[in-house]
Formats: structure tokens, C-alpha cells, sequence
């Protein structure tokens, strides 16, 4: 885990947004989009509908406009409505604070979940995005096929002490490092104890 903090650079995990609302709200646009684009369109959905009370009202074209050009954009701007709808009704506008309530919630599922919890709530998590998948399996302390497993797995290894953080090291570690292709695995301080540069990387280049 401090060979992880030093090759990004972090010492303790950030907060996506000051509300919980929006940090959900965003991570829902995320899904199969890059950061690059997540932002810039957050940014244009919350300077005109900050909160539930606002985004419930908003009329689905509108919303889509804003948050164009993130992956699926028409879906999720109908999930994000329904879901500020559902959290007035059902929640008295606030962010529930479990997983089981969370997932009940139009587009969420159990990353984007575990997002919330950990982030917003400091409540100990592990969202498996890809970034978390590829890279648990290439260090070797993963050996799994989809993220359901790369979670349990990984809660069984690590402390809840690193729980909150395993996310964004690990995203960032795949942002700038370990690319899902050509990973820079000469210049990285992990490959002594990563089964992939043992196991493959070495192999394929020929040393």
C-alpha cells in the first residue's frame, strides 16, 4: 500500500464533491465514460441543479444537453431525474447510507455504491471499477474474472483501514502507470511483487 501512495502521490483519499448528492449524481454519469469528460459535464449539470429539490424538476432533454457527450447520456439523464425523485419521496431528500438502499436506486449499482459510501460517508468500501479489476489481478492478490469477485477477494486481503483509499490509488496507478495495454512496467516501483511483470510483461518483451 506505501509503494501504491508513492507512485501517485497520496497520502490520504479525497472527497469527489461536498454533498453526497452530487458525488452519487456523478458517479452515475461516470459509468463507461472517461474523467476528462464526467467532470467538465458535472460540473454544467450542478451550476444549474445543485441538489435534489432542483434536479427533480428538470425536464430530461434539458438535463441530457448538460451532461452530452457521457456515455449513454439519454439513459442517464433519466436515471439521475428519477433518482433525485426518489430520493424526496423515499429518503427525505437525503443520500441513504447502505448499500442495499443505494442499489435500489435508478443506474446504481454496486461500484457507484461503494463510491458513496466510502467517499461521501467514510464508511469503509471497495468499488471495483475496471482500474481496480485489472490491476488486483495483475499484482496478483486477485485471481478473478468479474469485479463481484474482485471485491470479495479483495476484502478478504486488505485491512478496512485501506478500504477508503484502494479506489482512487488504484485508479490513478491505472490512469498514469498500469494501462490496460503497454503498461509502463519498467519505471514501476511494484513490479517486484506483481505477477503480471513476472508472468507475462517479461515474457512478452523478451527479457
Amino acid at each position: 500500500m506505501l509503494l501504491l501512495r508513492k507512485e501517485v502521490g497520496i497520502t490520504r483519499p479525497s472527497v469527489l464533491h461536498a454533498s453526497a448528492f452530487q458525488t452519487l449524481i456523478s458517479t452515475i454519469l461516470s459509468a463507461r465514460t472517461k474523467d476528462s469528460t464526467t467532470y467538465p459535464a458535472s460540473k454544467r449539470l450542478f451550476a444549474k441543479f445543485p441538489t435534489p429539490q432542483k434536479l427533480s424538476r428538470a425536464k430530461a432533454r434539458e438535463v441530457e444537453r448538460l451532461i452530452f457527450p457521457v456515455g449513454f447520456y439519454k439513459t442517464k439523464a433519466k436515471h439521475i431525474v428519477a433518482t433525485s425523485k426518489i430520493l424526496l419521496c423515499d429518503f427525505k431528500g437525503k443520500v441513504p447510507r447502505t448499500r442495499e438502499e443505494l442499489i435500489t436506486l435508478p443506474g446504481v449499482g454496486r461500484k457507484t455504491a461503494n463510491i458513496v459510501l466510502a467517499f461521501s460517508f467514510k464508511i469503509p468500501a471497495i468499488a471495483v471499477d475496471t482500474h481496480v479489476h485489472r490491476i488486483s489481478n495483475r499484482l496478483g492478490i486477485a485471481h478473478s474474472k468479474k469485479p463481484e469477485e474482485t471485491e470479495r477477494q479483495l476484502e478478504k486481503v486488505l485491512p478496512k483501514k485501506y478500504w477508503l483509499e484502494i479506489n482512487e490509488l488504484m485508479v490513478k496507478f491505472g490512469q498514469r502507470k498500469c494501462f490496460p495495454r503497454n503498461p509502463n512496467c519498467p519505471e514501476c516501483s511494484l513490479k517486484k511483487h506483481c505477477c503480471y511483470y513476472g508472468n507475462v510483461f517479461l515474457k512478452e518483451s523478451g527479457s
